[in-house]
C-alpha cells in the first residue's frame, strides 16, 4: 500500500501531517508527483502529460502491455493507457478530498464539541419564547376605521385575522360608491338578485367573483362604475318557508294564522334571516355599492311595480282572462313552467303524493265507455285521468273516420250527472289510429281540450276546488272527495255500471311542482296576463337583428335558444295566488244590483289603480251614477314581474332620477343561462317598452 493512500507520509505508522487549508495539500500533491518522477526513471516508465499534471498507473508492471520505450503503442494500446491514467488521477482526488475532510474534522475535534441540530432547535425556541407573542396580534380595530396591524407580520396566515375590518374602512370610505354626476364614462352591473330565502352557495360566489373582477377592473381603468346589490323576495319559496316554519313551531297553517299576521310574520322572518346574505357578500370582498342595496319588496321598487301595471293594463298589454293554468293544490297558486319539474313514466308506477296515505298509481290508460242517445249503443273512450271524467262536455271524432259516421251530431249521455255530451268532428286533435279513435273532452282541465272548446264553444266546467277536492260541479257521489281519491272510485263506481273496459300500461310524463312535490293539475282560472307578442318581437330584434343589434348573449349558441322561446312564446300569466308579494293593484267593483255577489263573478267589473283612491275615482267613471263596493284583488303578482322590471326599479324609475339617466341602460349582465327566458327575456322586453332603451348591452 502507498503511503499517499494510507493517509501517510515517510515511515509505515507515522501521521500525516497535513494542513487545514488547500496550500498545504498542494505541497503534498508536489512532493508525491516528484516521488513519482524519481520512480518512473528508475523503472523505465514512459510519462504522460494531462492538463499540465502528470499522471500515473496505480499497478506499474501489470498495467503496461509494452514496457520497451523504443517500440511504439498501437492505437488500441494507447487509449487503453490514456482511459487507466485518467481513472487512476480520479481516484487520487477523491483520496485527497477525503484526506482533507479528516484533517477538518480533528481540528474541529480540538476546537470544543460540535453544536447538534437539534441543540440549535432548541436554542431558537429558547429565544422564540422570549419573544412577545401579542406583536403578532393585530390590535382590534373599531368598525369603519383602518385597519391596525401588528407590530410583526404573524407567521401564519390566518384570512380571518387579515380581513377583519378593511371590508368595514372600505366601505366607510366610500370607495364603491358611484358618482351619478361624474363625467367619467358609466360602466353598470346589476347583481342577479339571489333569493332572500337562504344563504349563498358556491354558484353564487363564483358569479360574484366575476362580476366583482370586471367590475374592479373598469374601476381602476377610470370608469365611474355602479356595482347594484339587491336581493329577491322569492314569493313562493319564502312563504313555503314561512308557512312550514308556523306548522313546525305552533301547528297552524297560513289559514289559521291569517292573511294580515301572516304577512308580518313574513317580513319578521326575512329582517331576522335575509340579512345573511349581505354579511357573505361582504366577506366575499365584493365591491358592491352598498348606498344603492334595494328589495324586490321595498317601498321604492313596489311603487315601481304598481306603475308598471297600470302602464301596460292602459296600454292593453295587461288584460284578464278565464285560462288554464298549472295548479298546485298544496299551495293553492298557479305555478309558471320554470318551478315545475317532470317525472317521465314508463309503465304503471305508484307515486308518493302530498296529502295522501296511500301510493297513487301513474302511468296507467283507462277505457271506458259512454252510453249513446237513441239507443244507439256506446261510445269507447281512454284517458289516463279518469276523475276528470266528471268535468267532460263533449266526445270528439276525426269527420273521415268511418266507425262514427252515423254519429255526427248526436248526443252521449253522462252516467253520473245526467250531463248530454255532444260526438264533434274535429281533425285537428283526433288521431282515428290511436286508441278507439274518441276523444273525451274536458275544456277546464286539459289544454289540448281547451283549444277545441275554444273552437266549438263547448261548455267550460271545473270540478276541482282550490285544494284538489271534487266541488258541486262534479256530481253529488263524490263531492268532497280529493281528486286521487274520486279516481279508484270513479273507477269502481264504472265497474259497477258495467261501462268499464280495462286498462292497460301508457307512457306519460307528469308534471309536479318543484316547491311542494305536488301534481300539477290543469285548471281554468281566471288571471292577469301580459300580451307577449310585440314587446317579444322587439327582444327577439334586439339580438337576432344583424343590422340593428343591440344586445350581445354570450356564449353565442344561446342565442338559438332565445329565438326558440321568443318566436313560440304565450301570453305570461302574472297573478299568483299567494300571501307573499306585491298585491295585484286592481278592484273589484261589486254594485248594488248585480245577481252574482261573489268575487270576480263578473269579467268587466274590474278598474285597474295606483291606489284605492284613484280605483274609486276610476270606478265612479265607468259606473256613473251606481252604487257600488271595492274590493282590492287577493292575488299577487309573479315574482318574476318584479324582477323583470329589476335594471329600471333599482336606478330610480319611474321617477326620472340623475342615477336612471347616468347608468341606464346597463352594460353587462352576468347570470345563467336556464333563467334566459324566465329572467333575462322578460327584463328586456319590459325594459324597452318602459324604460326606452335595451337594459344592458352584454349578456354572459
Amino acid at each position: 500500500m502507498r503511503w499517499w493512500e494510507t493517509g501517510k507520509e515517510g515511515t509505515q505508522g507515522e501521521e500525516v501531517k497535513s494542513n487545514h487549508c488547500i496550500t498545504h495539500c498542494s505541497e503534498h500533491w508536489s512532493l508525491m508527483c516528484s516521488y513519482l518522477q524519481a520512480k518512473r526513471t528508475q523503472i523505465g516508465f514512459s510519462s504522460a502529460a494531462s492538463g499540465g499534471e502528470t499522471t500515473v498507473s496505480s499497478t506499474a508492471a501489470t498495467s503496461m502491455t509494452n514496457t520497451n520505450p523504443d517500440v511504439p503503442l498501437s492505437e488500441e494500446e494507447l487509449e487503453r493507457k490514456k482511459k487507466k491514467e485518467e481513472k487512476a488521477k480520479e481516484k487520487e482526488l477523491k483520496r485527497l478530498k477525503a484526506a482533507q475532510k479528516a484533517e477538518a474534522a480533528k481540528l474541529k475535534a480540538q476546537q470544543g464539541p460540535s453544536i447538534s441540530k437539534a441543540s440549535k432547535k432548541k436554542t431558537v425556541r429558547a429565544d422564540a419564547s422570549e419573544e412577545n407573542p401579542e406583536d403578532y396580534i393585530d390590535p382590534e380595530t373599531p368598525s369603519g376605521d383602518k385597519k391596525k396591524l401588528s407590530q410583526q407580520m404573524a407567521k401564519q396566515f390566518s384570512p380571518v385575522a387579515v380581513e377583519k375590518s378593511w371590508y368595514a374602512w372600505w366601505e366607510q370610505s366610500g370607495f364603491f360608491e358611484a358618482n351619478s354626476s361624474s363625467s367619467k364614462p358609466p360602466f353598470t352591473i346589476v347583481l342577479p338578485p339571489p333569493n332572500v330565502t337562504g344563504a349563498l352557495h358556491t354558484g353564487h360566489a363564483l358569479a360574484a367573483a366575476i362580476e366583482d373582477t370586471i367590475i374592479r377592473w373598469r374601476r381602476m381603468s377610470g370608469y365611474n362604475t355602479l356595482w347594484v346589490p339587491g336581493m329577491d323576495h322569492a314569493g313562493i319559496a319564502t312563504q313555503v318557508v314561512v308557512e312550514k316554519k308556523i306548522m313546525r313551531e305552533r301547528k297552524m297553517t297560513r289559514h289559521d294564522v291569517g292573511r294580515e299576521k301572516f304577512v308580518e310574520e313574513v317580513w319578521q322572518w326575512k329582517e331576522e334571516y335575509g340579512g345573511t346574505i349581505w354579511k357573505q357578500l361582504r366577506r366575499l370582498g365584493a365591491s358592491l355599492d352598498w348606498s344603492r342595496e334595494c328589495f324586490t319588496m321595498d317601498e321604492k321598487r313596489s311603487n315601481a311595480v304598481t306603475e308598471a301595471f297600470v302602464r301596460l293594463y292602459k296600454e292593453g298589454l295587461i288584460y284578464r282572462d278565464l285560462r288554464l293554468v298549472n295548479w298546485d293544490c298544496v299551495l293553492r297558486t298557479a305555478i309558471s313552467d320554470i318551478e315545475m319539474d317532470y317525472i317521465d313514466i314508463k309503465e304503471k308506477t305508484p307515486l308518493k303524493v302530498p296529502g295522501y296515505k296511500n301510493m297513487v298509481e301513474f302511468g296507467v290508460l283507462t277505457s271506458f265507455a259512454y252510453p249513446l242517445e237513441e239507443n244507439l249503443g256506446e261510445i269507447i273512450v281512454a284517458t289516463t285521468r279518469v276523475e276528470t271524467m266528471l268535468g267532460d262536455t263533449a266526445i270528439a271524432v276525426h269527420p273521415e273516420d268511418p266507425r262514427y259516421t252515423h254519429l255526427h251530431g248526436k248526443f252521449a249521455s253522462h252516467p253520473f250527472n245526467g250531463r248530454r255530451l255532444p260526438i264533434i268532428c274535429d281533425a285537428i286533435l283526433v288521431d282515428p289510429k290511436f286508441g278507439t279513435g274518441a276523444v273525451k273532452i274536458t275544456p277546464a282541465h286539459d289544454p289540448n281540450d281547451f283549444e277545441v272548446g275554444k273552437r266549438y264553444k263547448l261548455e267550460f266546467i271545473n270540478i276541482f276546488t282550490d285544494d284538489g277536492k271534487i266541488n258541486s260541479n262534479g256530481g253529488l257521489g263524490f263531492v268532497g272527495m280529493p281528486r286521487f281519491e274520486a279516481r279508484v272510485a270513479i273507477t269502481e263506481a264504472l265497474k259497477s255500471k258495467g261501462l268499464y273496459k280495462g286498462e292497460e300500461k301508457n307512457e306519460m310524463r307528469l308534471g309536479v311542482c318543484s316547491r311542494s312535490n305536488d301534481v300539477i293539475e290543469p285548471m281554468i282560472k281566471p288571471q292577469w296576463y301580459v300580451n307577449c307578442n310585440g314587446i317579444a318581437k322587439e327582444a327577439l330584434d334586439a339580438v337576432m337583428d344583424e343590422n340593428n343589434k343591440k344586445i350581445d348573449i354570450l356564449p353565442k349558441q344561446y342565442a338559438a335558444e332565445w329565438k326558440r322561446w321568443l318566436e313560440n312564446i304565450r301570453d305570461w300569466c302574472v297573478s299568483r295566488q299567494l300571501w307573499w308579494g306585491h298585491r295585484v293593484p286592481a278592484w273589484y267593483v261589486t254594485l248594488e244590483d248585480d245577481k252574482l255577489k261573489e268575487l270576480g263573478a263578473y269579467m268587466d267589473h274590474w278598474v285597474v289603480a295606483r291606489d284605492e283612491k284613484e280605483a274609486e275615482t276610476e270606478a265612479k267613471k265607468v259606473f256613473s251614477g251606481k252604487k257600488f263596493q271595492l274590493a282590492q284583488d287577493p292575488d299577487v303578482l309573479d315574482t318574476w314581474f318584479s324582477s323583470g322590471l329589476f335594471p329600471l326599479s333599482v336606478l330610480g324609475w319611474p321617477d326620472d332620477t340623475q342615477d336612471f339617466k347616468t347608468f341606464y341602460p346597463t352594460v353587462v349582465l352576468e347570470t345563467g343561462h336556464d333563467i334566459l327566458f324566465f329572467w333575462v327575456a322578460r327584463m328586456v322586453m319590459l325594459g324597452m317598452k318602459l324604460g326606452g332603451d335595451v337594459p344592458f348591452q352584454k349578456v354572459s
